[in-house]
């Protein structure tokens, strides 16, 4: 028998892996759309990295996923690899 399909919107897919982050502290990925990926962690702080596999994510998304997560004051830098550059977005210690 196969299981339901189940629904969910991409705030609740970030905050499940969010909480997975924090419960095996490991790194969690999950696809948000069509060529756009996030990397959640939560090692020091809770961060997200947002990457494309063509083009670079628009930085109002990052501010958007932020305020949608409850950031209070969180910093958005970019951080060019090997071959991606991805936007990344940290929540600054109380």
């Amino acid at each position: 028998m196969v299981p339901p399909t189940v629904t969910v919107t991409v705030l609740q897919a970030v905050q499940s892996a969010f909480k997975r982050a924090e419960k095996t502290g490991r790194t969690q990925q999950i696809e948000l759309g069509t060529d756009l990926y996030a990397r959640i962690s939560v090692a020091g702080s809770r961060k997200f990295l947002l990457f494309q596999l063509e083009g670079t994510p628009e930085e109002e998304l990052g501010h958007a996923l932020a305020q949608a997560l409850g950031f209070k004051d969180y910093a958005l830098g970019w951080h060019q690899g090997a071959t991606l550059k991805s936007l990344t977005v940290e929540e600054k210690p109380a």
